[in-house]
């Protein structure tokens, strides 16, 4: 069975938890579906291999109505018919701030300006501080190999 190395650094440290909560709240009232978010966030944890997050967020979407075909296709957005203009946006600039140190231009202007091009300040704003924040709890998660399905205790 798998085993984690130890809980979140999060959940040992109640300060962090707590500043990490207060920036989810505030992430979902910043504008941004919380259907975009879940797709968000369920592709970067795929690009950083957090399975904690990973079956969290798709199960978090399955209860909110997502359907299995765009949680299937999240991985190969581009090439799946079942996506928006907005979300493939927001999709493409989850894997730019997931990968920045794959290129040399880690988040590209045409990325950022489609983006842009979609959600107003707030909501880019949102998107961005989402990314980073799932991109953070993916961090926690597979450093200390945390365990998806398992409840923290």
């Amino acid at each position: 069975m798998m085993q984690a190395r130890m809980k979140n650094p999060a959940m040992i440290v109640p300060e962090a938890m707590n500043a990490l909560m207060g920036l989810g709240k505030a992430i979902k009232l910043g504008g941004v579906s919380a259907r975009t978010l879940d797709l968000c966030y369920l592709r970067a944890s795929q690009i950083n291999g957090c399975s904690v997050c990973v079956d969290m967020h798709a199960r978090n979407a399955k209860k909110a109505d997502e359907t299995n075909e765009r949680l299937f296709a999240v991985g190969a957005w581009r090439e799946a018919p079942y996506f928006t203009e907005a979300e493939r946006a927001a999709l493409a600039l989850a894997e730019a701030v997931s990968r920045l140190s794959d290129r040399a231009d880690p988040v590209p202007d045409e990325v950022y300006q489609e983006a842009a091009r979609h959600y107003d300040e707030k909501a880019l704003a949102t998107l961005i501080l989402a990314i980073a924040t799932v991109n953070l709890w993916n961090r926690l998660n597979a450093s200390t190999r945390q365990v998806a399905g398992v409840i923290p205790g």
